[in-house]
């Protein structure tokens, strides 16, 4: 397997451990709940969960882009990227890691709809969920930060990568939020029940990943720092 399709399966899980975080997760359904409460036919309550996710993958796609091209493109920053990555990457893992279990805390305010907000969405009708997706997907919570900035970046900087592996993780963001979408649309009683499914296994995958990048981390350092194996 190629770097660059272990980096796109990276990136894919990154975003569904992301989009089933308990804040984005909460944030996600609200927003479809919020489109969806203002259409009636079904299929236009699954094509807002469709430009929800569009917004999300459009806005981390662009943030991705400025952010890598900015950094490849500054000689003295790549040149200490080339020089310096692994090794840093190595302590970036281990501090992800252990946001991931709770071993660091990070305080960030959660994503909320102002009145405003709910105004705008509200005159845009079903279009309205591409703008929700712009919006939250900028509003981050200590785990999508973690996850994005520490682990995601560095990843699409390392592989060059600045359009396709953040849209990727934005197309994973929102794909539960489809199967929420289709939920919601056609009225199942089943929602709550896979909701709660769902934050059950976001506790366990996020330990699991959490103990995963210590663990790499710790190797990382090991070999690019120490040179001890």
């Amino acid at each position: 397997m190629t770097p660059m399709l272990i980096g796109i399966a990276s990136a894919f899980w990154l975003g569904i451990l992301t989009s089933i975080s308990p804040c984005p997760l909460a944030t996600n359904i609200a927003a479809i709940s919020f489109v969806g409460r203002r259409v009636t036919s079904p299929g236009k309550v699954f094509l807002a969960g469709v430009l929800y996710t569009a917004g999300r993958a459009l806005t981390y796609a662009t943030l991705g882009m400025l952010l890598v091209s900015s950094i490849l493109t500054a000689p003295y920053i790549s040149h200490a990227l080339q020089k310096y990555m692994n090794k840093a990457l190595g302590l970036i893992l281990i501090i992800v890691g252990m946001v991931l279990l709770e071993l660091i805390k990070i305080n960030l305010s959660g994503s909320e709809v102002s009145a405003k907000m709910q105004k705008r969405v509200e005159t845009l009708g079903v279009w309205g969920a591409l703008l929700l997706g712009v919006v939250f997907s900028l509003s981050f919570c200590p785990v999508s930060a973690a996850l994005f900035f520490g682990s995601l970046l560095p990843l699409a900087v390392k592989l060059e990568s600045g359009a396709l592996l953040p849209s990727v993780y934005g197309l994973a963001t929102g794909l539960p939020v489809l199967i929420f979408a289709s939920l919601i649309a056609w009225g199942t009683k089943r929602v709550g029940e896979s909701f709660n499914k769902a934050l059950q296994f976001e506790k366990w995958a996020r330990k699991i990943t959490g103990f995963l990048f210590i663990v790499v981390g710790i190797y990382y350092c090991l070999v690019y720092i120490y040179a001890v194996i």
